[in-house]
């Protein structure tokens, strides 16, 4: 007999079989499945019997297990696919009216110029982005913010010089053409304001679409109480255009408070430009009137 030949396993080619230690295998996974379902049966047998048929616990656990399932995210908290561009660009289109009904003397350079820029800057932003505002970009983002700036710069010198015109007795002769210009730049600075708001809440319409922040900088009264809203809701231009509107009517918060501290500032300096202006438009309108 030869001792140093090859083992038996392999003369014949098969690898021996080896045991993997402490892997479960199908026939253990079965048993652990049977009993637990028996132990389960057991106790819910033992409930029949102890609660006189009723299922109280077993219940509770359902009810529960229910709930939990049917929690619902508040759209704002979660990723949405962005609200719509045309809102926006609609009350856009407002403002750049607003500002060529304005006399020339109360632009800035040109009566086209700030508002032809306003328009190109749109089309642009409208070409390359059409339809939903979720896609973060920052060219994007720097164009966006630069609009909303070029509209409120525009409409911020226009109330400057009415202002400086009405202390210095140079202007409102007539209340009608007064009257109009002075609603027209308060008007314009409602829709700009807004535009900040909507700018820089939550990061931004894109953010808030791909719900970077969960920390808003202002409190809608759907965020404090959702179950009195849909469940889809979520803060849009529109909302933010009604913040502005009853900031710059009643001159402090309504229903949308605002949290954070470059939010308080920006509806403090809102509230300064529309005081001046209302507060300078009708008193004078007022004693020419008289």
């Amino acid at each position: 007999m030869d001792n140093n030949g090859p083992p038996a396993a392999e003369q014949t080619g098969s690898p021996p079989p080896v045991a993997a230690a402490g892997a479960p295998t199908a026939a253990v996974d079965l048993a652990h499945l049977e009993q637990l379902g028996s132990v389960h049966a057991e106790l819910t047998r033992l409930e029949e019997l102890l609660c006189g048929g009723h299922h109280p616990v077993t219940g509770a656990a359902h009810t529960l297990s229910h709930g939990a399932r049917q929690v619902h995210v508040p759209a704002w908290l979660r990723v949405t696919r962005g609200e719509s561009r045309w809102p926006v660009a609609g009350m856009i289109v407002v403002a750049i009216a607003l500002q060529l009904a304005l006399p020339d003397r109360l632009t800035l350079v040109s009566k086209w110029l700030l508002p032809g820029l306003e328009a190109a800057l749109l089309l642009a932003l409208i070409a390359v982005n059409p339809t939903r505002l979720n896609r973060e970009s920052a060219v994007m983002r720097g164009g966006s913010l630069t609009l909303t700036a070029l509209v409120s710069v525009a409409n911020g010198w226009s109330a400057a010089l009415l202002s400086i015109e009405l202390v210095g007795g140079r202007a409102g002769e007539n209340a009608g053409p007064l009257l109009s210009t002075g609603a027209a730049i308060w008007l314009t600075n409602i829709i700009a304001f807004g535009l900040w708001y909507w700018q820089f809440d939550r990061g931004g319409p894109a953010a808030r679409a791909h719900a970077r922040r969960r920390i808003p900088d202002f409190l809608f009264v759907q965020m404090q109480s959702p179950e009195v809203t849909h469940p889809d809701w979520e803060p849009a231009f529109l909302d933010y255009l009604y913040l502005s509107f009853t900031n710059a009517t009643a001159f402090s918060p309504t229903d949308v408070m605002p949290l954070s501290r470059w939010a308080k500032l920006t509806m403090l300096v809102q509230s300064l430009v529309s005081l001046v202006t209302v507060a300078l438009v009708i008193a004078r309108a007022v004693n020419i009137l008289k």
